[in-house]
């Protein structure tokens, strides 16, 4: 290995996904993958041990998220720090932390490239401006905004955790299936895992009630009960129904059992 190849760690919580990003980056060269985890402690516990140049990071991943992860670690020990995740609404997030760049999943092999230019550019230069400069043009490249309209945001501190992502992902046997959230019809429980219901799909996923409801925006996704979301833009009438609850009514016909207790919240929205 040469030795001037990128030390890279790679921290994901899909065995399958820190496989196909390996992969990728041996394809592309110049990089040594000196550690897989599959959750942020290990990441920590590995990052600080080897202190390897660059961190792949997932941010979705259970126990201490990617985000969190950078948090945790001591300021002279963070290595260069490349976001690689499904979901879009993190990238503001991303850049306050200072990160060198933030992918998309699927990843694509010419923009992975052009992370690790990132990376390289960012360790061989001291123009701190050059690379915040860099930063918020992958920031904006995601929210389709100009970097001097972020810059503006940024400054006035209206950039943050409220927006919410256009796309849920769902990752299911290895894959990943991008569901735009306008299309779901409705979300209930099913022990340990969602059934998201679009367009007269189901797809299932492995997360909690609570960690889902934060990728939906309130205004137009509302709980009905313990275990039902609901798209309230897709509901056509409610009725009423036995021992004070109500029945949703959506575009195609599905009925959905809304407890009492959620009654005065949704007709607020409706």
């Amino acid at each position: 290995m040469s030795s001037d190849s990128l030390k890279v760690i790679i921290v994901d919580d899909e065995p399958l996904a820190r496989r196909g990003l390996r992969l990728r980056l041996e394809n592309l060269g110049g990089v040594e993958v000196v550690a897989e985890c599959g959750n942020g402690r290990e990441a920590k516990e590995q990052i600080e041990r080897l202190k390897p140049d660059v961190a792949f990071l997932d941010i979705q991943m259970p126990g201490v998220t990617g985000l969190e992860l950078v948090q945790l670690l001591p300021k002279d020990e963070i290595p260069q720090i490349v976001f690689v995740t499904a979901y879009d609404q993190y990238a503001v997030e991303a850049f306050e932390v200072n990160a060198v760049d933030y992918v998309l999943k699927p990843i694509e092999e010419d923009r992975l490239d052009r992370a690790l230019q990132r990376v390289r550019d960012k360790l061989g230069s001291e123009n701190l401006a050059a690379q915040r400069e860099q930063l918020l043009e992958a920031v904006a490249d995601l929210t389709q905004e100009s970097p001097e309209s972020l810059e503006v945001k940024l400054a006035a501190g209206e950039l943050g955790s409220s927006r919410y992502p256009e796309k849920i992902a769902i990752k299911d046997s290895g894959k990943i299936t991008l569901v735009p959230a306008r299309e779901i019809d409705w979300i209930d429980a099913a022990g340990d895992y969602m059934c998201v219901h679009a367009n007269g799909e189901t797809h299932v996923m492995r997360i909690t009630m609570k960690e889902l409801e934060q990728q939906l925006d309130p205004k137009v996704f509302q709980r009905i009960h313990r275990s039902t979301i609901v798209n309230l833009k897709r509901v056509r009438e409610i009725c009423a129904h036995i021992n004070g609850e109500y029945h949703l009514v959506l575009n195609n016909g599905e009925r959905l059992k809304m407890s009492r207790s959620y009654k005065n919240k949704v007709q607020h929205f409706i």
